[in-house]
């Protein structure tokens, strides 16, 4: 499948790693496409990264990663989501599946971060919106870059995520994506609805940073008893 993904960070890369090895055609988006040895936050240099996935991939600007996806992946920084979106194009993005991984946190006065909406509304809803051709689904937003490929690695596997998102087979394509592409195990997904549920599964963040803290490691997740 021919994959977009929007952010060239950690989050970013790992998916686009993951993907491509899998054999997907995956294409990074990024602001400037030539700065390829320039280190992305806690991600390696984009040079790295395509060293490191081969010729299943390649970067390019946001625009050419929307284009090219039959699936487009939002993997920015979540106070950089909207803008980086509409660099990507309304038009590239129409009728396609986005599935949501950012998260609205702001580092701004240093760590933990605070939510730069939340309560009444979320980034997932304003991606929506913003883009109202697009179906969005958020997920994989409350786990570590890792994690997200590779479940397994902690409780074999037995660790909630969530999907939501306004388009009822939008969600049940993408958790099809999550277990087939990553490993996710089927009765781990859990679907909330519509996209309203992004305020809760955003909300989880400052819960896991502070236990990112105690625990000492990303590596953890949650399950869900009854």
């Amino acid at each position: 499948m021919n994959i977009g993904i929007i952010g060239s960070g950690v989050v970013g890369q790992t998916l686009g790693a993951s993907l491509g090895k899998s054999g997907h055609d995956v294409v990074l988006g990024t602001r400037d496409p030539k700065k390829l040895d320039e280190k992305r936050g806690f991600g390696d240099s984009l040079a790295g990264w395509l060293a490191k996935v081969g010729k299943k991939a390649r970067v390019a600007t946001f625009e050419d990663a929307a284009k090219h996806g039959e699936v487009v992946i939002n993997a920015t920084a979540g106070t950089a989501s909207l803008k980086a979106l509409e660099t990507a194009g309304k038009d590239n993005l129409k009728g396609k599946i986005v599935i949501d991984v950012a998260n609205p946190l702001d580092f701004s006065k240093g760590m933990p971060p605070t939510l730069t909406v939340c309560n009444t509304d979320s980034l997932g809803e304003q991606v929506q919106r913003a883009f109202p051709e697009s179906k969005v689904v958020k997920t994989l937003n409350t786990v570590n870059a890792n994690m997200m490929v590779a479940p397994g690695t902690v409780g074999n596997g037995d660790h909630v995520i969530f999907v939501c998102g306004d388009d009822a087979e939008a969600r049940a394509q993408v958790a099809r994506y999550l277990n087939d592409w990553f490993g996710w195990k089927k009765d781990s997904i859990v679907d909330l609805g519509g996209i309203e549920a992004a305020r809760g599964t955003e909300m989880i963040l400052p819960l896991w940073v502070r236990l990112m803290g105690v625990m000492g490691t990303p590596m953890f997740n949650f399950r869900i008893m009854r």
